[in-house]
């Protein structure tokens, strides 16, 4: 896929008036088609930063033609920009202004491209693309994602960018912004997106307008949408309000387990608080669970969507809730800035699963850890550098990526004393909160709280090989 290089900002040198007074401009510059991602260089778009998106979207379940407007609010970076891309995945553009002016664009494989020369933004400005076709679900990693229609209506969900998909976005998780989405569907059928629901509007000619809101900002692949016939119910508890949707269509047993497993969510935050030591860092919660098998369930901001998968028992329930949840604070609110650092996401997720077990009088964690270090060394489970896994998606969400990072994080507790161990987890949570994060600023924070050269510990633990 051909992609458009970056264009560097240049300056110009102005002398001014009094003698050895210089004013610096800077040349109006094009947009990089890439926010600097080695692992996918196609993905984001460079010279700005989004503030928020305003979607508004229908979607027809006979057709399964997706119509929309979006807004994007953006500020620039850096010098002016007299061209830019946003990441759209095929649909058909019909209009594009910018700053309420029309522009003309074009397509350069996944990009749509602002032609340059027609205007200069410098600051907050704002595109509004008026678009429409039917998006094609991404086949792609653990299973079908994207927009998936079900039988009933549709699913939006998958990572790492599933959000070029279904709107133009800067899409990369170092990008974070707040969302509105105005979702008009058939009237008998639910849609359900993250944060706070705004509006259940009143049927009109048959279709109903659902207005979902997310002031903090969130990753982009993190916005789900999930249309069909779902039991909605809402209760608050300790000041955060959780939302549930669970897909009417699962088996008695499987929505038994469900409930049973989300009836325990504010019991998992509170727990999980404890753990990272911080405290939950959204005011909605909640969950998704539709009765497709997708195959994997993601950490969808501020209401994860499970597939009915993990719900065959009350044991494998409990633990998809805990990892989806501890990603809100790790993955979500703490987000990657780089795809390659995943372990940072999977790792923490895994480690909160072995601490729930073990408080709830299971294995413990260091029989856990005991486990992956019984594992030979000629064992391919140590083959794969889980601090650089690779982008294969594969390879990005591969088993050892979530058993190994969870315990790259135990052996870190038995080396460190849990102590410290605790300190970090809290200065990670608490002093990176809403930043994008790498695991060099991890390993950082760790040696200055423990007072400890710690490079040979995670070289050992995320490189290649079994650990001395």
């Amino acid at each position: 896929m051909v992609r458009r290089p970056a264009l560097v900002a240049g300056t110009l040198l102005l002398v001014t008036g009094c003698a050895g007074q210089v004013a610096v401009q800077e040349f109006p510059v094009v947009g990089a088609t890439g926010i600097g991602d080695d692992y996918y260089p196609g993905d984001g778009n460079g010279g700005y930063d989004v503030e928020r998106y305003d979607l508004d979207v229908g979607y027809d379940p006979v057709t399964d033609e997706l119509t929309g407007t979006a807004l994007v609010t953006a500020d620039t970076t850096g010098a002016p920009l007299r061209g830019f891309s946003l990441d759209l995945v095929g649909l058909e553009v019909s209009s594009v202004q910018v700053d309420g002016s029309e522009v003309t664009t074009t397509r350069d494989g996944d990009e749509l491209v602002v032609d340059p020369g027609q205007v200069v933004v410098d600051g907050r400005f704002t595109v509004q693309v008026e678009y429409a076709g039917v998006p094609e679900p991404v086949r792609d990693g653990p299973g079908t994602s994207g927009v998936v229609p079900t039988s009933d209506g549709v699913l939006v969900v998958g990572q790492p960018d599933v959000a070029a998909t279904w709107f133009p976005v800067n899409d990369h998780p170092r990008d974070a912004a707040a969302v509105q989405l105005s979702v008009t569907v058939p009237e008998d059928l639910v849609a359900v997106s993250n944060g706070t629901l705004v509006d259940r509007g009143d049927p009109v000619d048959g279709e109903r307008t659902w207005v979902w809101r997310s002031d903090e900002p969130m990753a982009p692949y993190l916005l789900t949408l999930a249309v069909g016939d779902y039991d909605l119910t809402e209760r608050e508890v300790d000041g955060i309000t959780y939302r549930d949707a669970v897909a009417t269509g699962l088996s008695d047993r499987r929505a038994g387990n469900a409930r049973a497993a989300l009836e325990r969510q504010p019991e998992v935050v509170d727990f999980l608080a404890g753990v990272f030591g911080s405290p939950y860092p959204f005011t909605e919660c909640g969950a998704i669970v539709t009765d497709s098998s997708l195959g994997f369930a993601l950490e969808t901001q501020t209401r994860p969507i499970y597939a009915s998968d993990f719900f065959g028992s009350a044991t494998g329930a409990e633990l998809v809730v805990v990892h989806e949840l501890a990603h809100q604070w790790t993955g979500d609110d703490l987000r990657l800035d780089r795809w390659s650092d995943i372990w940072l996401n999977e790792g923490f997720a895994t480690y909160a699963e072995w601490a729930w077990t073990e408080a709830q009088g299971g294995e413990t964690v260091a029989d856990q850890l005991a486990a992956v270090l019984e594992q030979p060394a000629d064992d391919p489970f140590w083959d794969q550098a889980i601090g650089d896994p690779g982008p294969a998606t594969d390879d990005l969400f591969s088993g050892a990526v979530y058993v190994r990072g969870a315990a790259t994080l135990a052996a870190l507790r038995a080396e460190v004393g849990d102590e410290a161990f605790d300190e970090l987890l809290s200065r990670w949570t608490t002093d990176r909160a809403g930043q994008a994060v790498t695991t060099p600023e991890f390993a950082d924070l760790a040696a200055e709280v423990t007072g400890t050269d710690l490079t040979g510990f995670f070289d050992e633990w995320l490189g290649a090989g079994k650990p001395a």
